[in-house]
């Protein structure tokens, strides 16, 4: 999974998002600003442009090494799919992955609340699958696992290539849960209390275990590496648009009070108040 695919399904949805968030302006429960945000997408993308350089540095394993492979020095919680492979599979995450990249974010400009808002939508998106590719190719970029299909029958995948040790952890995985969690937490905050939420967010996260199988079953990524990808994934999915959110938006305001107290002295001050 290379980050440059993120960045230009993410470029698109922007250019195509803009004419439709200058023609309608809708409240936004989140609070962006040009000279925080774009230093630190662009930062994002830069460490995510240094883990790829150092995915290309890697090296495949010998002929050797391929020959003194063992399932028994896998995990056992891992051991099953070792020797798994399938082309059908993979093209069926590769399907499901690159297009929830485009779908789930894509949905929201269905949304009326969240439509007139959409570049900034779409400019949080890019920030949030970046915040996942740079945590994925600096892993992928310094960790060698083998790929499960190396422990089966040779003629499966390229067995001596650098991408045969690229099995930590499932970017796949860890995209189009960052695409889907994304999508269901913006829309959770631009329409709250609605009844389709439960449905929602569990769209949201039934898309990445079926990535996530499909990435089993092609025999690239071991189960631990999907949990992996599953949790960094669905975390910045949701951690990023709650850290933009405003004060106001998450259910908290201040208000000013006066009045005497006990002794007669007039008081004045601020109140936290939490709204329900």
């Amino acid at each position: 999974m290379k980050f440059f695919s993120s960045l230009v399904l993410s470029g698109s949805l922007l250019l195509a998002g803009a004419p439709v968030a200058v023609a309608q302006q809708a409240p936004s429960p989140y609070h962006t600003r040009f000279v925080v945000d774009a230093p630190i997408t662009l930062g994002l993308g830069a460490v995510s442009g240094f883990g790829l350089y150092r995915v290309q540095q890697k090296t495949g394993l010998t002929e050797a090494e391929l020959a003194a492979l063992s399932k028994d020095d896998v995990p056992r919680i891992d051991r099953f799919s070792a020797g798994y492979y399938s082309d059908r599979a993979q093209t069926t995450s590769d399907f499901l992955c690159y297009g929830s990249l485009l779908v789930a974010p894509g949905l929201l400009a269905l949304n009326p609340a969240a439509r007139g808002r959409y570049g900034q939508v779409v400019a949080l998106y890019l920030e949030t699958m970046l915040a996942t590719d740079a945590i994925f190719t600096t892993s992928v970029g310094n960790v060698a696992r083998n790929r499960p299909y190396l422990y089966g029958p040779e003629g499966g995948g390229d067995r001596t290539g650098k991408i045969a040790t690229n099995s930590f952890f499932s970017g796949h995985t860890a995209h189009a849960a960052t695409a889907t969690f994304f999508a269901a937490k913006v829309f959770h905050d631009f329409n709250p209390g609605s009844r389709a939420q439960p449905y929602v967010w569990g769209a949201a996260a039934a898309v990445p275990v079926a990535v996530a199988y499909f990435r089993i079953e092609a025999g690239k990524h071991f189960l631990t590496d999907n949990l992996l990808g599953y949790a960094v994934g669905a975390t910045m999915g949701v951690v990023v648009p709650q850290l933009h959110k405003k004060a106001s938006a998450a259910g908290v305001s201040l208000s000013p009070i006066q009045g005497l107290n006990v002794n007669g002295y007039a008081y004045s001050g601020l109140l936290l108040r939490k709204q329900l």
